[in-house]
């Protein structure tokens, strides 16, 4: 089959274009982004410590999605992130078209979260917060998987939710990272919902929402990226509190880390270097 010009960044497709004939699967720009991002240094199996690097300022998504938020505090989390260069920031969606402002320019890009904390939506709900969030000026979404689909062995329920979200993002050339809650999940369950994410076309998968029992665990983040190999992301949130940590899911294969202590290990690492 021969590959088609992806209609939203117009660059030659090495795939055929997803169903809503927006976007190919593998896009040409999209791809760009996540190498950006670090995933195409990796291996399957993660990365060298010698590759791991002391100002990871670049990968982390500086986060805030407590329920008590306020308008200031999501200022100074954007003033934060353009000070450390950071990859994003991660916000509810009631605050993506403040960050979105307060960001322009900046290289700083908005995500923020759909289906969020449970993934219990239906998939018509995650695909309206995803096109409002758009909208807004989001230009990543993390999506909650349909846990409870997943455990029930209805995959092809869990890979179309999924796909509609995806869908509807690479429609306006924003990534998707796929949540899976890996502290509710078996580690079978864990492969399995990698590998459907990723048949769904999504940019990375992620560990957790950080309101779930557990966070990330290197041995999670290992299994994701041996799973879904080294050209989609990897992202590891959730109680990563410092830089030791932060390092620890770097090598295990993470390309982004979800923390609201990000001013802190960056600060950890500078002063690593000194």
């Amino acid at each position: 089959m021969q590959a088609q010009a992806c209609k939203v960044c117009d660059d030659a497709a090495d795939g055929l274009c997803i169903d809503c004939g927006a976007c190919a699967v593998v896009c040409a720009g999209r791809a760009r982004r996540i190498i950006d991002a670090g995933a195409a240094r990796l291996t399957a199996r993660g990365v060298n410590a010698a590759d791991v690097p002391r100002d990871i300022a670049g990968y982390i998504d500086h986060t805030l999605l407590k329920p008590d938020a306020t308008a200031a505090e999501i200022a100074k989390l954007c003033q934060e992130a353009r000070d450390n260069h950071f990859a994003a920031v991660c916000v509810n969606p009631p605050f993506v078209r403040q960050c979105a402002e307060l960001l322009r320019g900046s290289g700083v890009q908005v995500a923020t979260v759909v289906g969020f904390p449970l993934g219990a939506h239906t998939t018509a709900t995650k695909v309206f917060e995803t096109e409002q969030a758009l909208v807004d000026g989001a230009t990543e979404i993390d999506m909650v998987i349909n846990i409870g689909a997943l455990k029930a062995r209805r995959d092809e329920v869990v890979r179309e939710d999924t796909r509609g979200v995806v869908q509807a993002a690479h429609r306006r050339n924003a990534l998707v990272k796929v949540i899976i809650e890996a502290a509710l999940l078996t580690d079978e369950e864990k492969v399995r919902a990698s590998r459907l994410s990723k048949e769904a076309g999504a940019d990375f998968v992620k560990t957790s929402t950080g309101f779930g029992p557990g966070g990330a665990t290197a041995h999670d983040v290992a299994l994701m990226r041996e799973t879904v190999g080294p050209n989609i992301g990897v992202k590891a949130a959730g109680g990563v509190k410092n830089l030791e940590q932060a390092q620890e899911m770097i090598k295990a294969g993470a390309t982004r880390i979800g923390a609201s202590a990000g001013v802190k290990i960056v600060q950890e690492a500078r002063g690593v270097g000194r």
